[in-house]
């Protein structure tokens, strides 16, 4: 079959050929339908080097999968051959506390899993190929009527990830509140879209783009702020000069750390979930009296169950650009160059 593989640290992936993989025990090969192309490929390919994270190439790309079960191995039960599934992108190691309850990202026994802190696709074969090898069925959710692979593979990561970053701000965000996105990239305006579906918080979109910014409109943002000097004093005033209840930082950059804490309100939640290397200092006087500030990554199996569920219904739907396998590249280049809108979701 055809794979998208890395063959190694700060290069480019090369599309080839590989052996199908035949499932053994406890394990299910999925036919893939879609593979989202997530930014964090591009730190994959650019930045990391040995030593990194705890896995190295080679492996095929792609994290953000959904298909259909193609073969199952001895003692797999409760899935159908031609089932269409989702999967569960962490793969933990399945005993401790955190995986039975299925918050493998946060797997407290690295060394039991598959591959420390990864899965498929970040250190294991992923789902840009026409076959994938999952190695545990608990891995796969089945999708919900009226949810296609297309629709579902992004939400595997570019909804699971916003979605568990607001769900755990759920008691902070009641009728009057104010959520603050910076950031309406590949997961921020799923993020307003969420917000709008699950919260009566009024929503204000941050980014430095004209079109994320209408993007962000379309996904339901109440008012849109463009990211400059005067972008705390905007959001301060639009509410009421206390600030915003809850902060999603889909950046995590330096100036979009101190603009989180700049328009972040007493009590309120500052959540980091983009990677952009920024630091943020924290003391006493610092930051506003019990700002809560965390850091979040990816989102628990029970809560994927919950983001196919709202895809399902057409609450929640990422904007999406398909590609071909062969043009896989293509995707990752207009993500490099900024030029790409929403998702982008490679078809095999």
């Amino acid at each position: 079959m055809r794979a998208l593989r890395l063959r190694q640290w700060k290069s480019e992936p090369e599309l080839m050929e590989v052996p199908e993989p035949t499932p053994g025990t406890g394990e299910v090969v999925v036919r893939i339908g879609a593979a989202g192309a997530c930014h964090s490929d591009l730190h994959l390919m650019d930045e990391f080097e040995p030593g990194s994270v705890p896995w190295n190439p080679p492996f095929t790309l792609g994290h953000e999968n959904a298909g259909w079960v193609h073969a199952v191995g001895d003692g797999v039960t409760g899935l159908t051959i031609g089932q269409p599934v989702a999967v569960y992108g962490p793969w933990g190691c399945g005993t401790c506390a955190r995986c039975r309850v299925g918050v493998d990202p946060y797997c407290e026994n690295p060394a039991g899993a598959p591959v420390p802190g990864g899965g498929g696709g970040l250190g294991l074969d992923g789902g840009m190929a026409e076959y994938e090898l999952v190695p545990d069925a608990r891995h796969l959710v089945p999708l919900p009527d009226g949810l296609d692979p297309v629709e579902a593979a992004p939400l595997t990561d570019a909804g699971l990830t916003p979605y568990h970053a607001i769900r755990r701000s759920w008691p902070k965000l009641p009728p009057g509140s104010t959520a603050v996105v910076i950031g309406v990239g590949g997961l921020g305006h799923v993020g307003v879209q969420i917000l709008k579906a699950t919260t009566a918080a009024r929503v204000i979109a941050v980014d430095t783009r004209a079109e994320a910014l209408r993007l962000a409109q379309e996904c339901g943002a109440d008012q849109t702020v463009t990211s400059g000097p005067n972008a705390a004093d905007e959001i301060r005033a639009a509410t009421g000069g206390r600030g915003a209840d809850v902060v999603l930082d889909f950046v995590g950059a330096d100036a979009t750390l101190a603009l989180g804490v700049a328009v972040a309100r007493t009590v309120g939640d500052l959540t980091i979930v983009g990677i952009g290397g920024g630091t943020l200092p924290v003391s006493f006087f610092s930051v506003p009296y019990e700002v809560s500030i965390a850091t979040t990554y990816w989102g628990s199996r029970p809560e994927l169950i919950e983001v196919l569920e709202l895809g399902a219904q057409g609450l929640i739907r990422p904007k999406t650009t398909t590609f071909a396998l062969d043009d896989a590249m293509d995707a990752y280049r207009q993500m490099r160059e900024g030029t790409l809108e929403g998702r982008a979701v490679i078809v095999p």
